[in-house]
C-alpha cells in the first residue's frame, strides 16, 4: 500500500528542474576528439535499467552495463541542443569508430 506522505525530493506543485548535462553526468564530462576529429564531451553515466542502442554497431547496450555517453562540444544550435542529441556508445565502439588502425 502506498504511503500517504508526500515526497520531499521535489516540493508539490513545483516545476521540474531544467536539464543540466554537467549535473546529470556528475560534472565529470571530459573533452575528447570524436570519430571525425570533432570535439565531443564524453561521460560515464551511472548504471540504469534502460537499454540503449549503440550508434556504431547497432547492437543493444543491456541494462546495468558500463558504457559512455558522448555529445558534441559545439552544437550548431547551442549546448542544450547538443546535450539533448547525446548518444550512448559501447566503450570499445567509441574508442574505435572512424579511427584508422595503425
Amino acid at each position: 500500500m502506498p504511503s500517504k506522505r508526500r515526497s520531499t525530493k521535489r516540493p508539490y506543485g513545483q516545476p521540474h528542474q531544467e536539464y543540466d548535462a554537467n549535473r546529470a553526468h556528475g560534472g565529470g564530462a571530459r573533452q575528447e576528439s570524436g570519430p571525425g576529429g570533432e570535439d565531443y564531451l564524453v561521460a560515464t553515466p551511472r548504471l540504469t535499467d534502460k537499454t540503449f542502442v549503440c550508434p556504431s554497431c547497432g547492437r543493444d547496450i543491456p541494462p546495468q552495463t558500463a558504457h559512455i555517453v558522448a555529445w558534441a562540444a559545439d552544437g550548431l544550435f547551442g549546448a542544450e541542443a547538443a546535450a539533448a542529441d547525446r548518444r550512448h556508445w559501447h566503450t570499445y565502439c567509441w574508442e574505435t569508430f572512424g579511427r584508422t588502425r595503425g
